[in-house]
């Protein structure tokens, strides 16, 4: 069980880019029943020691049934009895030649990259009742969104008509805290890299943020008064690939509060992009911030391994909020 690590009145939000995906439909809730997987066991550690009230996980193998999400949930004692999560993009075949490279059914021909139907999707658990989640933007297509860019001369005229905006998802998904509800908008963009010089993965990833923005100015309907934006952007607003001025741009957004400039939050090869702040969770100005981190494990020998790797690059994201 979690142990209660803020002040009643507080409520811990927190994202983890957990590595909870696996090679095929059904490995997942076999590994989690199983009980011995070690990144399962070195993620579980993770979010039992930052104790979250809520908890989106945006690397998250879907199932029709809810049964990995259950089963995962089942680890932590009764600290999470709600859940959510929905059929999220990564995996959901279209039908067509996404990548434009002449062959069919690939991992790459998804709505989102994935190798089956609800790879690497999203999870919420929650310490509290999930009240609604009846608004999810996840099937808006990228050339339907107010100022989209496109990359040039690149897509068929059919996939312009098949292509989603949101390579996982866009979900609003209202929780009910003791005093008063708020909603959970939860995203995991596509990394801005793996195209070519068309840069449709970059431009994407953009427009994925972009999409909050619109959400939040009244362009899909009347936007919460009270909320937390939470997820991978799988973008830093300073460094690494990407368009940058995007993340800095939401950032500076009146109605946010940036609880953790600068701090990084992946870990990757420094040969590579290097430690860069690419996981967020960012409140509503109506909200005070008592406290936040990132989770960085020192390296020891226990469950996270040498390195403190075991959990994969990314670490847990958490604020504590208070109205």
């Amino acid at each position: 069980m979690l142990p209660a690590l803020v002040a009643a009145d507080d409520y811990r939000i927190a994202t983890f880019a957990a590595p909870l995906s696996r090679d095929g439909p059904g490995l997942l809730l076999r590994d989690i029943h199983k009980g011995e997987d070690a990144q399962i066991a070195a993620v579980q550690q993770v979010i039992a020691h930052i104790a979250p009230d809520v908890l989106l996980l945006t690397d998250f193998d879907y199932d029709l049934d809810g049964a990995a999400l259950a089963g995962f949930g089942a680890m932590f004692g009764d600290a999470f009895p709600y859940n959510f999560a929905a059929q999220p993009n990564t995996g959901l075949q279209t039908g067509l030649d996404m990548d434009m490279n002449g062959r069919l059914g690939e991992a790459r021909d998804a709505q989102g990259y994935g190798r089956f139907a609800g790879d690497g999707g999203m999870a919420v658990l929650s310490r509290y009742p999930v009240l609604a989640a009846n608004t999810d933007l996840s099937a808006l297509l990228w050339r339907d969104v107010p100022g989209a860019t496109l990359p040039a001369d690149f897509y068929s005229p059919a996939v312009l008509a098949t292509q989603r905006l949101s390579t996982t998802g866009h979900w609003v998904v209202t929780i009910g805290l003791p005093d008063g509800a708020f909603d959970l908008l939860a995203f995991s963009a596509t990394p801005p890299v793996f195209d070519g010089p068309a840069d449709r993965n970059g431009l994407r990833n953009r427009d994925e943020l972009r999409l909050w923005e619109l959400y939040l100015n009244g362009n899909y309907g009347e936007p919460p008064d009270s909320f937390v934006i939470a997820g991978n952007a799988n973008l830093d607003p300073e460094g690494g690939d990407g368009l940058s001025d995007a993340m800095a741009r939401f950032l500076a957004d009146p109605q946010l509060v940036d609880p953790l400039p600068g701090q990084p939050t992946a870990d990757w090869d420094d040969e590579g992009p290097g430690n860069l702040r690419v996981s967020y969770v960012l409140p509503s100005v109506d909200w005070q911030v008592v406290d936040a981190g990132v989770y960085w494990p020192a390296p020891d020998a226990g469950l996270l391994g040498n390195d403190g790797m075991a959990a994969g690059p990314h670490h847990l994201v958490w604020v504590d909020i208070a109205r």
